[in-house]
């Protein structure tokens, strides 16, 4: 790992960051919301003050803010309007930790400095319709002609899909390998064969681009191979892991803002001769948001201290993984139910984060998934004698 910024430096740019989301970022959540559509201009911006180089090293133009540092701005991020949020999260999460953990040199000089200013936007493609959590039904391909590769298939459900430059791509070399024969591979969007397919139409996250990628006979050059072959999936679980402390303090800035602004609207709304506040049942609700977005920021925090320190997150990243996203949709719904009819119109923000919540215990693992996982640590530190 390269130098990391210090502690007083990660604490400005956080309040940077708090002042770019409320003065810059939150005035447009409507638009966003309507238009389906982050504004480029917006974009590079946050571009300006470094939003894109969080997970790159200082020696590639990056923040080099360490996991640690990573969390706490990408809570402060995690506060406004969640479209920004994804964005900019898939782009220093999976979009980029890949090159970052698994690059040779050559590729991190070619790539991470612009993705560092966010000229270049990164995306994961990993599913497919017949491949989620269960890599075994991948069908994209990829055979080596020459010196490249050729690759065949369509992945579903990109995040950044729309507006990204570089993909992280995962695809079969061996199939009688089985996962031992996948292999990721960094595609730009310009490579012969490349193509964006159809712009989903989602529940939440309006703003931010989900798309299909269409591989026909796309031609990717031998040394766009992304670590080593046939370590593809494993290398897309460590990339996976990686990003699920960034995902959890996400998960962590919402929940905070929905806690301060049902706070707030519980003071001002009177019913029955005072403030809804002074009924005891708006309290508990209140409270019990309050405990368990604690409970959070401490396991958010702690993870993301052990990955500082290179210590084994695999069942830790999951456990934030599962409890954040949980979390937030307890408590995006405690919001709507304190704010009451009000809550469930699309004038409300509270209606919006509500909607958002609900993708968090689905992508970048389910929370079936992580539990598996955890089991499976489990039994691995506690095996039968």
């Amino acid at each position: 790992m390269g130098e990391l910024i210090s502690q007083e430096e990660i604490y400005l740019i956080r309040q940077a960051v708090r002042n770019f989301i409320t003065k810059e970022v939150e005035p447009l959540a409507a638009q966003m919301e309507e238009e389906d559509h982050i504004p480029r201009q917006l974009l590079d911006k946050a571009a300006e003050i470094g939003l894109f180089g969080l997970s790159s090293p200082q020696e590639y133009g990056g923040l080099g803010a360490g996991m640690l540092g990573k969390v706490l701005i990408s809570e402060e991020i995690g506060r406004g309007p969640n479209c920004f949020a994804t964005t900019i999260g898939c782009h220093n999460g999976i979009g980029s930790v890949g090159i970052v953990e698994f690059g040779n040199e050559e590729q991190k000089q070619r790539y991470l400095p612009k993705m560092a200013v966010g000229k270049l936007i990164g995306a994961f493609a990993l599913t497919e319709a017949s491949a989620g959590s269960d890599p075994s039904g991948l069908k994209t391909t990829a055979v080596l002609k020459g010196d490249k590769y050729i690759l065949n298939g369509t992945k579903l459900f990109v995040t950044n899909g729309g507006i990204a430059d570089v993909f992280t791509v995962m695809a079969v070399t061996d199939k009688s390998k089985g996962s031992k024969g996948i292999t990721s591979f960094i595609v730009e969007k310009n490579f012969p064969g490349f193509s964006i397919g159809k712009l989903e139409k989602k529940m939440g996250l309006h703003g931010n681009t989900t798309t299909e990628l269409i591989f026909e006979d796309c031609e990717v050059p031998v040394e766009n191979v992304l670590g080593e072959p046939g370590q593809g999936y494993i290398n897309a679980l460590k990339v996976l892991a990686n990003g699920r402390a960034g995902l959890a303090a996400r998960n962590l800035g919402s929940s905070q803002k929905l806690l301060e602004i049902s706070t707030k609207y519980a003071q001002q709304r009177v019913q029955f001769g005072k403030p809804i506040f002074d009924q005891q049942i708006i309290q508990h609700y209140l409270a019990n948001m309050a405990i368990e977005i604690e409970a959070l920021r401490s396991l958010t925090y702690d993870v993301a201290c052990k990955v500082d320190r290179g210590e084994n997150v695999i069942k830790e990243s999951s456990i934030v993984k599962v409890f954040g996203s949980e979390v937030y949709g307890r408590v995006a719904d405690l919001a709507v139910q304190i704010h009451g009819g009000m809550g469930y119109m699309r004038e409300c923000e509270v209606e919006r984060y509500y909607r958002d919540a609900r993708i968090m215990r689905i992508y970048e693992g389910t929370s079936e998934i992580q539990r598996n996982i955890i089991a499976a640590q489990l039994k691995k530190e506690f095996p039968l004698k």
